[in-house]
């Protein structure tokens, strides 16, 4: 059995090892899918979390994004690589 991607890791850091600005890109992207709660409080899409991966920023996209909000997961992979941004493919047996 072959491990499935199951989230892709995009790291502030372009192909050539420089940081990528805008700094806050991740925010902004993450923030573009996110909902305010009954708590007045911002509620980040599961599909889409920036996180701090080993002391770097990092925005952590889920593959079900794919499905259920095509047209941004687009976006996502178009602006990763027009900016030629790394990423990190995350495998596991099941997602």
């Amino acid at each position: 059995m072959s491990k499935q991607v199951c989230r892709l890791v995009i790291e502030s850091v372009v192909e050539d090892g420089r940081k990528f600005r805008p700094s806050d890109w991740i925010e902004r992207i993450s923030t573009t899918l996110a909902n305010f709660g009954p708590d007045h409080r911002l509620h980040y899409d599961e599909s889409v979390q920036p996180r701090v991966i080993n002391g770097e920023k990092c925005l952590v996209v889920d593959k079900s994004l794919e499905t259920s909000n095509p047209e941004a997961f687009a976006y996502i992979l178009g602006f990763v690589q027009a900016n030629r941004l790394r990423v990190h493919e995350e495998h596991h047996d099941s997602c």
